[in-house]
């Protein structure tokens, strides 16, 4: 029921010995890879001082999370989330930074949302399901694959493109040692049995070989451009 902040998730980029206690997150996107919306505007965007001044900033309405208001102050807020705050006319997308902590930067483009293909259904009337990253599915065709990711609207969820996982992509690391890291996928293998399949990557920095559930595609094949606004 409670967070000590000494043994919250290490994506929490807050000050450990500050206090006893830290919000936990509702039930809902992103499982447990997320932050309580409270937490995002009081230590992430330090537009409250205290808990209680973020609770009811949320509670007015004054918080939008992918075009949507929210009014739940534990409401769990992931990696490429855009928060909105209307009255500031500012919006944010969530990230990592370099030690895999989540971290909000200043964007334009607050309409739509990357989102990564974790796995495919067929519904009633032989419809295709896709499975999205962060829990949430939307209706589409059969040409889309797991691995891939795909530009929407929000908060309509209007698909407007489609990135394919293939040689040459550009990806983000979104976990491990990595996370947060942009480059190429150079090579990828299949591992036999039980083992993580493995994607070795082209950075700035060299190469990087990671697992493929830690790879996020960015950008199409040849670009070195995100297809969305990273704040970079």
């Amino acid at each position: 029921m409670h967070q000590k902040r000494l043994s919250a998730p290490k994506t929490y980029k807050i000050p450990r010995k500050a206090g006893k206690w830290v919000i936990k997150p509702s039930p809902g996107p992103h499982n447990k890879n997320a932050i309580p919306l409270a937490v995002v505007l009081r230590d992430l965007l330090q537009l409250a001082d205290t808990a209680r001044e973020a609770r009811k900033i949320i509670s007015a309405g004054e918080v939008l999370v992918d075009g949507i208001v929210r009014r739940d102050y534990k409401f769990p807020v992931g990696l490429f989330d855009v928060v909105k705050i209307p009255k500031l006319d500012k919006s944010y997308r969530v990230l990592f930074d370099e030690k895999g902590r989540f971290i909000v930067k200043e964007i334009e483009d607050d309409d739509k949302k990357l989102f990564k293909i974790t796995g495919k259904t067929i519904v009633n009337g032989g419809k295709v399901q896709l499975n999205l990253f962060d829990g949430s599915n939307i209706l589409a065709t059969n040409e889309f694959k797991t691995k891939d990711s795909i530009l929407l609207k929000i908060p309509e969820k209007q698909i407007l493109d489609h990135l394919k996982f293939e040689e040459g992509a550009l990806i983000m690391i979104v976990g491990g040692t990595h996370a947060g890291e942009i480059g190429k996928v150079k090579s990828y293998k299949v591992v036999k049995g039980s083992g993580a399949n493995l994607v070795t990557v082209e950075t700035s920095m060299g190469e990087i070989t990671t697992v493929q559930d830690y790879v996020f595609v960015v950008g199409k094949k040849g670009s070195n451009k995100p297809i969305i606004d990273l704040g970079v």
